[in-house]
């Protein structure tokens, strides 16, 4: 807008707070002094052209599909399709996952989410004596081929898109689901969907990771070369933000962390030899959906707008696909309260509506009872249709980027980047992502804002519904799923039939292969796992071998 314009709304407002705004303050004053999003930035009473003074709608908006996409990766978004409906899901056996998976394509999900129990994310067999008491629990219990041949029995892969959610042992797991593939026929050039794969946001927030920093990364890169040679489709990492944010991080430090590591990949891609533009197309990422609606659109809307400019313009990506920030999104699972649990729903649908809001490409909306147990399939069934209702009923998918011009909107989203940036610059100062984690800078930055969130709960300055305002005394009435105690007596029946047919000497040639590949960089590991686990190898013999050669990671105590 022209400065003589904004000027003169400058005036104009400065005579509406003396006139109008002082008068009706001294009658009613406002709920509090001062208003603030979860990331600390100051919320306004109300924003004018002025606050936006700076804003270039072609250098910062554009249009959708084209750079710098803050308005949305594709041109038409959701008026051509809308974002690819997912529940995460995955327990106990995986004939019981199996039927959950069927269950939900026949209730009209659009795509598989696989979540995998705590034993296989650590890359630990059923009977393993350290998985006791863990086996099904929190996912799927995966030991060997076999188990993955039951959990997709009956689904034609080569027809649907399927996201896991694994990361230390994410090319072994992967490399199950190709084996299965070509088991059906599949074309494997045809599969679509995504590996987790992201072991740098273990090392920060999470903590299932099992190798060292350096090999860990290379199992990455070698899994980006695969993809891009045997897999086109696929997406061989899904950088999170999502577990940063469950954590405790904020909106600011949800995208700057995740960047910053996303920065550390595309390093190491590069260092391999691989070409920015053969492997940044495939890049996806995974956000979280907190309940504060309008810093969240904008958070999605910012991340854009900085991932491609940061591929651009830092790593002179020439292909328009590998500056597109693509991503998936989950509700806050963090937000989720045991008490009053219908409230849940409120909560998911609002955090639904900020992703599509702000663009997403796919969606996990989580169950009202998760904060008990895995969801039953009544409440999974109630989380799949907030989405089909949003999409089908609400208008917000009939125009693209229906909240741009919003002057605060639009003030949030500069903000969110400014200080996303800031952190990166800081980041790269320490030495980058790894050297950040290590030293421990993003783990306590993460720390504090948890604690600050905490406290404000605690002093009753943020109003969380059911838990310290609105309470009620009576104890939930919702049926719970439970998972059967006997699952790892399943799993492990069926692993000692695999280890009693199976070729051992296949095996045991396939694992020394593997072995000795360990010791040397220049040999990409996706294909002997392929020919590993077709001879039914299991997850945590493959996982000893590169214990051997490896290690294992045992991170530094931060004072």
């Amino acid at each position: 807008m022209a400065g003589k314009n904004v000027e003169a709304i400058r005036q104009e407002r400065a005579r509406w707070e003396e006139e109008v705004l002082a008068p009706f303050l001294q009658k009613a004053p406002e709920r509090r002094e001062t208003f603030e999003t979860p990331s600390h930035i100051p919320v306004q009473r109300l924003y004018t052209p002025a606050d936006v003074e700076a804003l270039d709608y072609a250098r910062d908006l554009g249009f959708p599909g084209e750079y710098p996409f803050t308005r949305g990766v594709y041109p038409t978004m959701y008026r051509g399709r809308f974002w690819t409906m997912r529940q995460y899901a995955g327990y106990a056996t995986a004939e019981e996952s199996n039927r959950r998976y069927k269950y939900l394509l026949a209730q009209g999900q659009m795509g598989l989410s696989v979540a995998f129990d705590l034993p296989t994310q650590l890359g630990l067999d059923a009977d393993d004596p350290l998985a006791e008491g863990e086996v099904g629990k929190v996912g799927v219990s995966i030991s060997s081929l076999r188990d993955m041949e039951v959990l997709f029995d009956g689904i034609p892969l080569e027809r649907v898109s399927t996201s896991m959610t694994i990361n230390a042992p994410a090319a072994i797991l992967w490399a199950m689901y190709i084996a299965v593939a070509k088991k059906q026929g599949a074309d494997i050039r045809k599969l679509r969907g995504t590996i987790q794969n992201d072991i740098l946001k273990e090392y920060l927030a999470r903590g299932t990771y099992i190798f060292p920093p350096h090999p860990s990364m290379r199992l990455v890169t070698d899994t980006f070369a695969f993809a891009k040679d045997q897999t086109p489709k696929w997406n061989p990492i899904s950088i999170s933000g999502y577990h940063i944010r469950e954590a405790g991080s904020t909106a600011v430090q949800e995208v700057a962390f995740t960047f910053a590591n996303a920065i550390a990949y595309v390093q190491a891609a590069l260092r391999a030899g691989l070409h920015i533009d053969d492997f940044a197309p495939r890049l996806t990422f995974f956000f979280n959906a907190h309940n504060n609606l309008f810093e969240e659109v904008a958070k999605f809307r910012a991340a854009r707008r900085l991932w491609a400019r940061l591929m651009r313009e830092r790593f002179g990506a020439r292909n328009p696909r590998s500056w597109m920030l693509r991503f998936h999104t989950q509700t806050a699972g963090s937000t989720l309260t045991a008490q009053q649990p219908e409230n849940n729903v409120v909560r998911v649908t609002l955090q639904a509506l900020a992703a599509v809001l702000g663009g997403t490409q796919s969606l996990h909306t989580n169950a009202m009872d998760e904060a008990l147990a895995l969801p039953t399939e009544k409440s999974a069934r109630i989380a799949l249709r907030t989405q089909q209702i949003i999409a089908h009923e609400s208008g917000v998918a009939d125009t693209v980027d229906p909240l741009a011009g919003s002057f605060y909107v639009e003030h949030l989203t500069d903000e969110i980047e400014r200080r996303a940036q800031a952190y990166i610059e800081r980041i790269d100062a320490l030495g980058g992502a790894l050297a950040a984690i290590e030293g421990g800078y993003m783990q306590a930055e993460i720390q504090q804002a948890a604690y600050e969130a905490q406290m404000a709960v605690e002093r009753g300055e943020q109003i969380i519904v059911g838990v310290n305002a609105f309470t009620a005394d009576e104890a939930p009435d919702v049926e719970l799923l439970e998972v059967d105690e006997r699952v790892r007596e399943v799993q492990i029946r069926r692993l000692r039939e695999v280890r009693a047919t199976r070729d051992s000497r296949a095996v045991q040639k396939a694992l020394a292969a593997i072995r000795e590949a360990a010791r040397r960089e220049e040999v990409n590991l996706m294909p002997l796992f392929i020919e590993a686990v077709e001879a039914y190898a299991t997850v945590g013999e493959i996982c000893h071998v590169l214990r051997e050669v490896w290690g294992e990671y045992r991170p530094e105590v931060i004072v």
